[in-house]
C-alpha cells in the first residue's frame, strides 16, 4: 500500500493497524446500524452467519492453530473468523467479525498476553457461543432482520438452536445427512418402576425411535418432491425440489421436544445434491418461503469471497489481537461501500459488481509517481524485509538444534 498510496509511509500504516487504540467494535457497529437503515427492511432481510478460515503459517499470530479449515476441506494450520451478513435478497455485505479461540490458546495466558488479547477475552468460547454473541448484539443495537441462516456446523449443536427459539429468534439451519428426527412426537416419559427393584430412575424415554434423515429421504416416493422456483441468477431461474415435513427433535433431556420444519432440497439434474436444513418457523410457512430462506446462506458465502478477492480480507500480516480486528474491520468497511455504490449506480449499470468497483478506484484514486531509482530502492526494503524473516526462521531452527543437543548431552552424561 506505501507504494502506491500518495503521503503514506510504513510507520504510520503499521502503527495504525497494529497498535493505534481505535476501536473496532464502535466502527462495526456504525457499519452495522448504516447496513441497517441501507438495506429493505421487510420479510426478505435475514441475518447469515457463518465462519471462515485463514490460512497462516507459524505459531504466533492470535487464535491460529491445526484446525477445520471450511475453504479447503481438511485441517490446516489457520485462524477462524465469525462473520455475520445483513443479506436482503442479492443485496448482501459483512457486519460483524469475531475471531475464534481454541483451548489451547486459552488455557495460555502468556502467549495470550504476547498476542495482545485483553483479559475480558481470555474466556473460551465455541463457535456457536461467539455466534449467538454476535446475533444477540445486533438486536441490541436495533438492527433488524426476520430470520438467522446457519450452516450445518451450527445446525448439529441442539443447545445453540434452542437457545435462538429461546430469544425468539426465527432460523434456518442447515443440517448434516446422519440427523435424527421423530416422526412422531416422542412424547418423553420415565419408566415406572417396581418398589424396591434399584435406585428410582430418572433418564427419559420414548415410544419411538428417531430415522436417520438420508434413509428416510431415500424411501420418498418420487410425487411427494416439489418444484420450487427459488430466484433469479445470471444462467437463468434457480429451480429446485423440496422436500418439507414437519418432525419432531429431541434431545433426550427435555421434558417436551420441538416440533419444527424438515426442509430438504434436491438439485434438478443432479439428484445425489442433497441439503437438509430445519426451521422454527410458524407451522403455517408455505414450502417456497422456506426453500427462500434455505437458499439465501449463498450470500454470506459470496460476500465472504468478495471480501476475500476485493477487499483483501485474508492478505494481512498482522499477528495480535487489535491488528487482527483492525483489519476484518477495515475490510467490512469498504465492503459497506461497494454495497451502497451497486445500489446507487443499479439504473445505469444493473450488472455492476464488487470487482467492478474495485476496478475503477484502483483507476480513479490518486497513485504515487515513482521514479525508476524509488522502484529498486522499494525491491531493496522487500528484499531487506525478506532476508531479515529468513534469517529469523534460520536462528529459531538453530536455538531449538541447540537445545536439542544440550538435552541429548544431559542425558547421555547423566546414564
Amino acid at each position: 500500500m506505501i507504494e502506491v498510496v500518495p503521503e503514506s509511509n510504513y510507520d504510520s500504516q503499521h502503527h495504525f493497524i497494529s497498535e493505534s487504540a481505535w476501536d473496532h467494535r464502535r466502527v462495526l457497529d456504525k457499519i452495522a446500524t448504516d447496513c441497517h437503515r441501507w438495506l429493505p427492511n421487510d420479510r426478505d432481510r435475514g441475518l447469515i452467519v457463518d465462519e471462515s478460515a485463514h490460512l497462516k503459517k507459524g505459531s504466533h499470530s492470535v487464535g491460529v492453530q491445526r484446525q477445520w479449515c471450511g475453504r479447503f476441506g481438511k485441517v490446516d494450520n489457520c485462524q477462524i473468523g465469525i462473520y455475520s451478513a445483513l443479506v436482503h435478497r442479492e443485496q448482501m455485505t459483512l457486519i460483524d467479525s469475531r475471531l475464534y479461540l481454541p483451548k489451547a490458546w486459552i488455557n495460555d495466558p502468556r502467549r495470550c498476553k504476547k498476542a495482545g488479547i485483553p483479559p475480558e477475552e481470555i474466556d473460551y468460547r465455541s463457535i456457536c457461543d461467539i455466534a449467538l454473541e454476535s446475533i444477540r448484539h445486533q438486536r441490541k443495537q436495533g438492527v433488524d432482520f426476520n430470520w438467522v441462516g446457519l450452516d450445518g456446523g451450527y445446525g448439529k449443536e441442539p443447545h445453540f438452536l434452542r437457545e435462538l427459539d429461546h430469544d425468539g429468534e426465527v432460523f434456518m439451519a442447515d443440517i448434516h445427512k446422519d440427523q435424527r428426527v421423530y416422526l412422531s412426537d416422542p412424547d418423553p416419559f420415565i419408566p415406572l418402576q417396581k418398589p424396591g427393584r434399584g435406585r428410582s430412575r430418572s433418564r427419559l424415554k420414548s415410544h419411538f425411535d428417531p430415522q436417520r434423515l438420508d434413509q428416510w429421504c431415500q424411501n420418498q416416493p418420487e410425487e411427494t418432491w416439489q418444484r420450487v422456483r427459488v430466484r433469479r441468477t445470471t444462467k437463468g431461474f434457480l429451480d429446485v425440489e423440496m422436500l418439507h415435513k414437519r418432525v419432531w427433535l429431541w434431545d433426550r433431556k427435555e421434558e417436551k421436544a420441538k416440533r419444527w420444519h424438515l426442509v430438504i432440497r434436491r438439485e434438478i439434474g443432479n439428484p445425489q445434491e442433497i441439503k437438509y436444513s430445519i426451521s422454527n418457523a410458524k407451522k403455517n410457512t408455505k414450502i417456497e418461503r422456506l426453500a427462500y430462506m434455505q437458499a439465501q446462506r449463498y450470500w454470506v458465502e459470496a460476500s465472504l469471497k468478495n471480501g476475500k478477492s476485493e477487499a483483501g480480507m485474508s492478505d494481512y500480516q498482522v499477528r495480535g489481537w487489535l491488528g487482527w480486528n483492525h483489519h476484518m474491520t477495515l475490510v467490512i468497511m469498504p465492503m459497506l461501500f461497494m454495497l451502497k455504490t451497486r445500489q446507487q449506480q443499479k439504473k445505469h449499470y444493473p450488472l455492476l459488481s464488487c470487482a467492478d468497483v474495485a476496478r475503477v478506484l484502483k483507476y480513479c484514486l490518486p497513485r504515487r509517481d515513482i521514479t525508476f531509482e524509488e522502484v529498486m530502492g522499494q525491491l531493496e526494503i522487500r528484499h531487506r524485509q525478506r532476508r531479515s524473516s529468513i534469517e529469523s526462521a534460520y536462528r529459531m531452527q538453530m536455538q531449538k538444534s541447540d537445545s536439542m543437543d544440550k538435552i541429548l548431552s544431559y542425558l547421555i552424561s547423566d546414564t
